[in-house]
């Protein structure tokens, strides 16, 4: 038998090996000294520290319960038993083990340090909380208790006590990569963006390949609005870590942000492919694919999500969107409802909801969801403006013109707003006397429509610079009120005031009885009146008939092709009324598509397309001027027609536009109006036919005389 000196050199030999990182070795001699003491408490206790090291978890146990037959009171022993059972995943056992080690030695901070691991893994974070609380006190050094400690403050959400202690594990351990890392995540829980990215910046001068560092330097860089840099550190992450889902998920955020949003999808579908269940990528890809016009697919996301998080309330949201935007009204809806009844506090929900029911020509309900959207977020523009049309499609005028003003806070039209030093006129100032710009906001229609108002504003003695799109600007020149009509981007004379003019409606106080509807109050300019009244020659046997079938999709604008789509019909659907007899047909139409449907039709020969030749809407405006009629779906056209005074039949869809107003076949903004209404959603069959019928009898009425 080997003498117990001997057996207590070979576990000390072996403790120097297994310092040193020889564990092989040290295996070796703790091996020989327990054949030689088996039940020796030492080598037991520290071989299998040793083969947890090395991965054999079953066998460190093994040991270690040994260990604790040998000694059953070792504070020690029962500690490291914890530990290897915590890496194991037996969290509760481990917990155990850490209490009975307390009840032996209840002043240790490394015991209640790993009884806070233990207590972590088993989701009691406020136990967990009190343990490392308990281990910073008794040891204030103890770096590891005190990011541990920061990082369960953070899972809290107590980001302000996650960063105290983020702070001091680094005023002990200056190149705490990890503390430096979740620094910055406390940092940008707070939203303190700059002070965040330079964390992340401190924590990468440590260790500059460290993915996660990357990534979450990329999701600053993204809060500040430096998308392209954002990218740039996301593409660096995943370098590092090929495959890192959470980077996949950034950089298709910054490529949505840079409205690359095919290459987002990418990117997110990525991520999908390493992690299926990453709800926030779902999210985003389906939000992507609505961007490129694709709802039908991300409601395929949406669907997922709710499967997998049903108590998601912006998962019913979302998918109430794609719903939306397929004009599947009624399920939208649902979705909306589901939302609100997990979050009835969501302004944006009721919002959403009430873009719906505006769609079902529900005015009355959808105000009531305005209203409530505005309780929760008196400051939501969307809803104020949302909220506004409605009254106005209600012929509620003055309370909608108020409302519309809220369109300048809106994320469209924000950007376009003038910041003019001079203030803007609403209606209050004596203008006698003074200059005043009237401006352009939105897209040629409306300008069409509200340059009526300068002859209003001319008759408070005031003088009018008209500033307008360059191709209007010929045309505008022909208004009498206006003193000076100037293009947009060329230099301004010195005015006053200024006011867009889609506020005059609210400075005059307009209502449905008060506006100023003459029948024409545009002309066309004489030299170009002349040239088109020769191009058309003497001749004016059959009836002129000009048409407009589609408008401009704007592919540039978010949601523009999807309501484009609800305002146009293809120039098959028509193609019943170009077969009219005694009528010349004349292209009005615009756009490389639209007018593509025309010059592949077997019917082209019987509809004259001159629009090659316009030059501008004054070309335009001189074409109108030797129609007898104007058949157009709700374009600018169709504005420019009626400001001429020419007769004009509107194909008007379902979910009317505002201007429109409800329930009427006319309009007070234009006496020579005529409207069609769709009488369901989508049904541009039953408006075609009655039009067929109107123009056929129109048609004979006009031969006759």
């Amino acid at each position: 038998m080997v003498p117990q000196a001997d057996v207590a050199f070979d576990v000390r030999a072996a403790l120097t090996l297994h310092q040193h990182g020889n564990l092989e070795e040290a295996a070796q001699l703790y091996a020989r000294a327990l054949t030689s003491d088996p039940g020796n408490f030492e080598a037991l206790h520290l071989l299998g520290i040793l083969r947890h090291q090395q991965g054999a978890s079953a066998e460190a146990l093994r040991f270690v319960a040994a260990a604790l037959q040998a000694r059953p009171g070792s504070a020690d022993a029962l500690t490291n038993y914890g530990v290897i059972l915590d890496a194991t995943n037996r969290h509760q056992e481990a917990l155990q083990a850490f209490e009975q080690a307390l009840e032996v030695r209840p002043a240790d901070a490394t015991v209640l340090y790993n009884r806070g691991l233990a207590l972590r893994n088993l989701g009691r974070l406020n136990e967990a909380l009190e343990s490392y609380a308990g281990a910073v006190a008794l040891a204030p050094g103890h770096v590891d208790a005190l990011y541990q400690r920061g990082n369960i403050l953070a899972a809290l959400s107590r980001y302000e006590e996650a960063l105290a202690d983020y702070e001091k594990v680094l005023a002990l351990r200056p190149k705490h990569g990890p503390a430096l890392n979740r620094r910055g995540n406390a940092l940008m829980a707070l939203q303190r963006w700059p002070d965040a990215l330079a964390a992340y910046d401190t924590a990468l001068a440590v260790d500059p390949a460290n993915a996660e560092s990357l990534n979450n330097r990329g999701a600053a860089l993204l809060a500040l609005g430096r998308s392209e840099e954002a990218l740039e550190s996301c593409e660096r992450a995943l370098s590092a870590r090929p495959g890192y889902v959470d980077a996949l998920c950034n950089r298709g955020d910054a490529l949505s942000a840079l409205k690359r949003f095919a290459e987002a999808c990418a990117s997110y579908e990525a991520a999908l492919s390493c992690d299926g269940h990453r709800v926030q990528a779902l999210n985003n890809l389906g939000l992507a694919l609505r961007e490129l016009g694709r709802p039908d697919e991300a409601l395929t996301h949406y669907d997922k999500m709710v499967e997998l998080e049903p108590n998601l309330s912006g998962a019913h949201c979302n998918r109430g969107n794609a719903l939306y935007e397929l004009k599947r009204y009624d399920e939208a809806l649902l979705s909306y409802g589901r939302a609100l009844v997990l979050q009835p506090k969501d302004a944006t929900t009721h919002y959403n909801q009430g873009n719906a029911l505006r769609e079902l020509l529900r005015f009355d309900a959808a105000i009531a969801s305005y209203d409530e959207a505005l309780k929760l977020r008196p400051d939501l523009a969307s809803a104020h403006c949302a909220l506004g049309l409605s009254y106005l499609s209600l012929g509620e005028l003055s309370r909608g013109w108020h409302e519309n003003e809220w369109r300048w806070e809106t994320a469209e039209m924000k950007p376009a707003r003038r910041k003019f030093v001079q203030p803007l006129w609403l209606g209050a100032e004596d203008i006698a006397g003074k200059t005043i710009l009237l401006h352009a906001e939105q897209g040629f229609g409306d300008t069409l429509q509200f340059c009526r108002y300068t002859a209003l504003v001319a008759a408070r003695g005031a003088n009018v610079i008209l500033e307008v799109p360059m191709p209007l600007r010929e045309l505008m020149r022909t208004l009498p009120a206006a003193a000076q009509v100037v293009a947009e981007g060329e230099p301004l004379p010195a005015f006053d005031f200024h006011c867009p003019l889609l506020s005059l409606p609210l400075a005059f106080k307009t209502e449905i009885d008060t506006i100023p509807a003459t029948e024409r109050y545009l002309t066309v300019p004489e030299a170009k009146s002349n040239a088109w009244r020769h191009r058309f020659g003497e001749q004016h046997q059959k009836l002129r008939v000009g048409l407009v079938w589609a408008g401009n999709p704007r592919k540039e604008v978010r949601g523009a092709n999807w309501g484009d789509r609800q305002r146009s019909v293809s120039f098959d659907q028509i193609a019943s009324l170009i077969q009219i007899q005694h009528c010349e047909f004349y292209s009005l139409q615009k756009g490389q598509d639209a007018v593509a449907q025309l010059r592949v039709s077997t019917l082209r020969d019987r509809v004259t397309d001159w629009t090659d030749d316009f030059a501008d809407f004054a070309d335009t405006a001189a074409l109108i001027e030797n129609l007898d009629l104007v058949i157009a779906v709700d374009t600018s056209v169709a504005h420019l027609a009626g400001a001429l005074g020419k007769p004009l039949w509107l194909l008007n869809r379902y979910n009317t536009c505002w201007r429109w107003l409800l329930d009427r076949d006319d309009s007070p903004w234009y006496p020579t109006l005529r409207l069609f209404r769709q009488d369901t959603a989508g049904d541009w069959e039953n408006v075609i036919a009655r039009v067929h019928a109107t123009l056929d009898e129109h048609v004979r009425n006009y031969r006759s005389t």
